[in-house]
C-alpha cells in the first residue's frame, strides 16, 4: 500500500517538472462496500468503484481537477475538496445543502476544481457525513516553484480513525432523548495509509536522502500524534501553507489538518527505526488500549536490518508542531480588523430532550433553499442576514474586509474548526472558562510573533480562546464549522454569506446544479424557506 502511493507521488511529481497544464480527470462510482479496515470489525462503508481506501488524487497548480461522480448510494452524495479557496466558483464546493443539493441516488455529476493552490489537501463526502464511513482521500497537489527545502522524494501519510458503526447509529444515539446523554464513549481504531496501523507497509529511506512527509489527519472526530524518534521533522507546510522552516520532534494533528515535513535520514543503513501514531481523545475516558492507542510502523534502511528503538520520552518535553509558532513563508503581515465576531462554544439540552450544539446562539440546521441560491436570487435583499433563515446562522460580509473571530470554549472538549473558501492569520490564544485540575499551571496567553501562519482548520483548545483572522476576498457562500462530525451534525456550524451584491455580477451557477435540485423538489430560488421578501413560513421552529 504505502509503496504504491509513492510510486503515484513520483508519477505525478514528473508532470510538475514538465510544467504542462492539464486536466486530471477521475472517474468515480461512490457506493457502499462491507470492509474490515481495523482487523477486528466488518461493517458496511462507503466506497469509490469498489475500493476502500481509494486512490489518491494528484495534480499540479494550474491543472483542472475534473471528478466524474456516479451515485450508487441510496442517498444524495457531494465532494469537498478540503482547504481548496474555489475562487470563482464558489458552486463547485459540494457543501451539501448550502451550496448545492447533492447529487440524487443513481445519477451522475461531474466536479471541475481548478488546482489554484498547492499543497497537502484532502477530499471527502460533505452530505450527511459520509466522509466519517469511508467517502475521504488525500488531495496533493505539487508546486511548480521549489519549496522551502529541497528534498529528494515525496511521501504520502494519511491517518484515520475507524468505528465500529456506521455514523448513522451512532447520531442516533447521541440524538436519542430517550436515553442519557452523552451516549456511553466510542473507542475508535486507528488507520494509518487505510489499514490497520500495525500493519501499514514500512516507510522505505536511502541514507543520506531528504524525504518530504505529507501527513494528513482525515479523521472525523479524534486527534493523531506522530512522530519518527531519531529523525528531527522540519516544518514547511501547515494546511497548504508554507512555512518558515521549523523543527519539532512530532506533530499532533485535529481532524482536517495537514504538514509536510522534511526528514533527512541518517548516512548509515545499519539500523532501521520504528515510527509512531498515536490517537487520542482528550474528551472520552482514558483507558490503556483503547485511548489513547498506540501505533507503530517501521523506518526501513534495510531489509532484516536490527531495529533501533529509541525512547520517545515524555510528550510534555518534547516539541510538537503549534501554530502560534509557525511563520508564514510568504512573510503577510497580521491584518487590521473591520469586523469581529464573539463566540461561545457550548451545548443545550431542549424541551425535546435532546442536546444540540451551539456556536452562535442557536444550533445551524440548512434551510429549506441552499444558501448560495438565495444569495443569487434575491437581488439586494441578500445582503440581509434574515432572509437565509435563522438557524442557518447566516452573516452577510462586504468584499475585502477583514473579519475577525474571538471563540470561547470553556468546555472539556478541544474543537477543530474549518472555514471554506479562506484561510486564517492564527494570531492568538488564552484561558476561557474554568480548568477541571485546579493544580494544573494556568494557562498562559500567546500571541504570534511575526508573519502570523495560516491555516483553514485551527484547533481551539478546551478551556481556551482562539483569534483568527480572515481575508473576505472570496464572494460565496462558505460554511464554518466543526470538524468533529457529531459536533457538526448537532449544529456547531454557520454560514458566512461573502459580498453576495459581488457574486450575483461575477458568478453564474451552472445549469446542472439546478436539475439536481428540482429532481429532489428543492426550490432554487427565494429566500431560506422558498418564499419571497422576508417571509419565511415554513422553515422548521428554532429548537426551544
Amino acid at each position: 500500500m504505502y509503496q504504491s502511493l509513492l510510486g503515484s507521488a513520483l508519477v505525478a511529481a514528473a508532470f510538475v517538472l514538465l510544467g504542462q497544464a492539464a486536466r486530471v480527470v477521475h472517474d468515480w462510482d461512490i457506493g457502499y462496500l462491507t470492509v474490515n479496515r481495523d482487523g477486528y470489525t466488518t461493517r458496511r462503508a462507503i466506497g469509490v468503484n469498489g475500493q476502500l481506501p481509494f486512490p489518491p488524487v494528484y495534480a499540479t497548480k494550474g491543472d483542472t481537477l475534473v471528478i466524474n461522480v456516479h451515485n450508487s448510494l441510496d442517498l444524495p452524495t457531494s465532494i469537498h475538496a478540503h482547504g481548496i479557496f474555489q475562487k470563482g466558483t464558489n458552486y463547485m464546493d459540494g457543501a451539501g445543502l448550502i451550496t448545492q443539493c447533492g447529487i440524487p441516488p443513481g445519477e451522475n455529476f461531474t466536479y471541475e476544481i481548478n488546482a489554484d493552490q498547492a499543497g497537502t489537501f484532502w477530499i471527502h463526502g460533505h452530505y450527511s457525513h459520509q466522509n466519517v464511513d469511508g467517502l475521504r482521500t488525500p488531495l496533493v497537489i505539487y508546486d511548480t516553484e521549489p519549496a522551502a527545502l529541497e528534498y529528494d522524494e515525496d511521501m504520502l501519510i494519511f491517518l484515520e480513525e475507524w468505528y465500529s458503526n456506521e455514523f448513522s447509529v451512532r447520531m442516533a444515539e447521541v440524538l436519542n432523548p430517550l436515553v442519557p446523554f452523552p451516549p456511553p464513549p466510542s473507542f475508535p481504531y486507528g488507520l494509518i495509509n487505510g489499514i490497520n496501523g500495525n500493519d501499514t507497509a514500512p516507510i522505505t529511506f536511502v541514507p543520506g536522502r531528504k524525504y518530504r512527509l505529507r501527513v494528513i489527519n482525515m479523521s472525523s472526530t479524534e486527534w493523531f500524534k506522530f512522530s519518527l524518534p531519531g529523525h528531527q521533522l522540519q516544518i514547511i507546510e501547515a494546511d497548504g501553507v508554507d512555512s518558515v522552516p521549523h523543527t519539532v520532534d512530532g506533530l499532533d494533528l485535529g481532524p482536517g489538518q495537514r504538514y509536510s515535513v522534511v526528514v533527512t535520514a541518517h548516512d548509515t543503513d545499519q539500523y532501521n527505526y520504528q515510527f509512531n501514531a498515536t490517537l487520542y481523545a482528550n474528551f472520552v475516558p482514558f483507558i490503556p488500549g483503547m485511548n489513547p492507542r498506540y501505533y507503530q510502523g517501521l523506518i526501513e534502511y534495510k531489509t532484516g536490518a536490527p531495529v533501533k528503538t529509541i525512547a520517545q520520552g515524555d510528550d510534555r518535553q518534547m516539541e510538537w508542531s503549534d501554530d502560534i509558532v509557525l511563520k508564514a513563508w510568504d512573510r503577510q503581515p497580521l491584518m487590521p480588523v473591520d469586523k469581529t465576531f464573539n463566540w461561545t462554544i457550548s451545548s443545550k439540552k431542549y424541551s425535546n430532550n435532546i442536546t444540540l450544539a451551539i456556536l452562535d446562539e442557536i444550533p445551524f440546521q440548512p434551510p429549506l433553499v441552499p444558501p448560495l441560491f438565495s444569495a443569487m436570487s434575491m437581488g439586494d435583499l441578500a445582503l440581509n442576514d434574515t432572509i437565509y433563515g435563522p438557524q442557518t446562522r447566516a452573516h452577510v460580509l462586504r468584499l475585502n474586509e477583514v473579519v475577525e473571530i474571538v471563540i470561547h470554549n470553556p468546555t472539556i472538549l478541544d474543537h477543530a474548526m474549518h472555514l471554506h473558501g479562506h484561510d486564517f492569520q492564527v494570531t492568538e490564544y488564552g484561558p476561557s472558562g474554568t480548568q477541571v485540575d485546579p493544580d494544573a499551571p494556568p494557562i498562559p496567553v500567546r500571541k504570534f510573533s511575526e508573519w502570523p501562519m495560516r491555516r483553514d482548520t485551527f484547533v481551539v483548545p478546551a478551556f481556551h480562546y482562539a483569534k483568527v483572522r480572515f481575508h473576505a476576498d472570496n464572494p460565496g457562500v462558505w460554511m464554518f464549522h466543526c470538524h468533529m462530525d457529531v459536533h457538526f451534525a448537532m449544529g456547531l456550524a454557520l454560514t458566512f454569506v461573502e459580498a453576495p451584491d459581488v457574486l450575483q455580477k461575477q458568478q453564474t451557477i451552472p445549469q446542472g446544479f439546478f436539475d439536481m435540485c428540482h429532481r429532489q423538489g428543492i426550490p432554487t430560488s427565494g429566500n431560506g424557506a422558498g418564499n419571497a421578501g422576508f417571509n419565511l413560513t415554513g422553515l422548521p421552529p428554532i429548537p426551544n
